[in-house]
């Protein structure tokens, strides 16, 4: 999620790397309309920091995990960014929300695709043209059908999952990212637009594009038209990082009672190596809330973020969908775009709350114990979104003869469209499939963890095939064909991965016993 580090293309590149003011004493705006009858309580800064003071510090002390950045904005304004715990343990160096670099791994993606707008914007992208118009070499059509921008910023040009050279940790042995898109072109196992199947590949791609057709090196691209317009100057695309840069980076921990994660290299890089802190991340937050303009600098149109965050691609019933980069994550009936992205030691996830210009962002520098982190960022969202943006649950239930109908129909296993097909990696299809049981009072039961909340899903179906988890705001549904359940998703997956039936000579609980046996 890596990219030769570059020489800038002029001196006047560089972030100007002196210490930011810090934020004002602000409180956000009331809510509009009904929202201040709604037991909503008022997103002020005290009122915030109350609440994640209580809430951080125990999350991380329970989790092991070494530390965290928090920050939220709201109608063009910080209305808080906090550090908690360690950029680095032995030498108990605080986290800065102002100063701290962290890896948001996928969260980079936004960055990309914001450098794919302007390129749209400014003419030399057409998001429906074959993709070849714009590299240097070919990527085979799939059936006679190419590749076009628009499936790649929505995870439909169907490619396989590619491993190889995703991390690293020498910058020597991970290839300039240019080369691994040559080197190998990830097989298209899906038809064009129909099926969402996440790929770093892919958005690798769309960074190698937008260097091809402004004439900018990548990292430099970043530097000059997204970074410095919004003056976020401690982020930077760049591995190894600027030196300037450097001792202010986090260390990374599986956890926090454990041993470091070195800096990591992400090989297609475009698709993840930023570094930044939480404070701009604020920055870029707002910008985006606020149709690409920040402080009297704009880095897209308004009708141009207004598309790039309001494009759906395709959808399961009511499950969130992949807009142009962004995917929803919406939450109370609220609208809400996101990304959430992982490295090996850091994990993060930046919500948009469109309609109420409210922006919230985590990162942690750690796993945790059990992947602690995994389920606390989506923990902190919830909560966020139930304290200041609430709605009632959904009291809405299929008859029980039906729901355990339907949820026999979901019973078996299960393959998730991001899957390698062609590659030794295959065996995954085989070990990682997803199974689906009924219970003894016919609920549908999923594996601890599939919905990655960090705790287990209590189902309950409120309408045909539409399930809601009692534990959590997360819902599954499927797609039905003839009697038959054809495809499912579930909340934060749904938008970039869907699950399948595997055929027969997949399908692990037939070929799992014939193993045994075999051996």
């Amino acid at each position: 999620i890596v990219a030769a580090s570059g020489a800038l293309l002029a001196q006047d590149l560089v972030p100007d790397l002196a210490d930011p003011p810090a934020p004002a004493e602000t409180s956000a705006s009331p809510p509009a309309g009904d929202e201040a009858d709604s037991g909503a309580r008022e997103l002020t800064r005290e009122d915030v920091d109350a609440w994640l003071d209580g809430f951080m510090p125990y999350a991380l002390g329970e989790g092991d995990n070494a530390g965290a950045v928090v920050t939220v904005v709201r109608n063009g304004q910080v209305v808080t960014e906090r550090g908690y715990g360690y950029a680095d343990m032995e030498s108990r160096r605080p986290v800065d929300p102002q100063r701290t670099l962290f890896r948001p791994g996928s969260v980079s993606k936004l960055i990309t695709w914001t450098a794919v707008m302007q390129q749209v914007e400014q003419g030399n992208i057409d998001l429906d043209a074959d993709i070849n118009r714009y590299l240097d070499f070919e990527i085979p059509p799939y059936e006679g059908q190419p590749v076009t921008m628009r499936q790649v910023m929505t995870h439909t040009a169907g490619f396989e999952e590619a491993l190889k050279d995703l991390i690293g940790h020498d910058r020597d042995a991970v290839p300039p990212y240019g080369e691994l898109l040559k080197r190998w072109i990830p097989e298209r196992i899906f038809a064009p637009g129909t099926t969402p199947a996440y790929s770093n590949y892919a958005t690798s791609l769309a960074g190698y594009v937008v260097e091809r057709v402004s004439g900018v090196p990548f990292d430099d691209y970043a530097d000059r038209f997204i970074f410095a317009p919004l003056n976020m100057r401690h982020s930077s695309m760049r591995q190894a990082l600027p030196p300037a840069l450097q001792p202010l980076m986090s260390t990374g921990y599986r956890q926090a009672s454990g041993e470091t994660v070195p800096f990591e290299i992400v090989g297609p890089a475009p698709a993840g190596s930023l570094s930044s802190t939480g404070a701009d991340m604020s920055r870029f937050m707002m910008a985006h809330l606020n149709g690409g303009e920040l402080d009297g600098q704009r880095i897209l149109r308004p009708e141009t973020a207004r598309m790039m965050h309001t494009t759906p691609g395709p959808a399961i019933g009511p499950l969130d969908r992949m807009m142009l980069g962004f995917f929803e994550t919406n939450i109370n009936g609220r609208q809400v775009i996101a990304h959430l992205g992982d490295t090996e030691a850091f994990h993060t996830s930046l919500h948009l709350f469109m309609n109420e210009n409210t922006g919230l962002y985590v990162s942690f520098n750690s796993s945790g114990e059990e992947g602690a982190s995994n389920g606390l960022r989506i923990a902190l969202f919830e909560q966020f979104a139930a304290l200041y943006f609430p709605a009632p649950r959904d009291a809405r239930r299929v008859p029980a003869e039906t729901a355990r109908e339907h949820a026999q129909m979901m019973a078996g296993n299960w393959l998730a469209s991001r899957t390698a097909e062609t590659t030794f990696l295959s065996i995954t299809q085989l070990l990682g499939q997803t199974t689906i049981s009924v219970g003894e009072d016919g609920e549908l039961i999923l594996p601890p963890g599939a919905g990655l909340t960090g705790h287990p899903a209590k189902w309950v179906e409120v309408e045909p095939f539409v399930w809601h988890d009692l534990n959590s705001d997360q819902r599954l549904a499927a797609v039905v064909e003839n009697g038959e359940v054809k495809r499912w998703s579930m909340s934060i997956l749904s938008a970039f991965t869907v699950f399948e039936r595997p055929p027969a000579y997949k399908n692990s609980a037939l070929l799992m016993p014939l193993l045994q046996l075999s051996l």
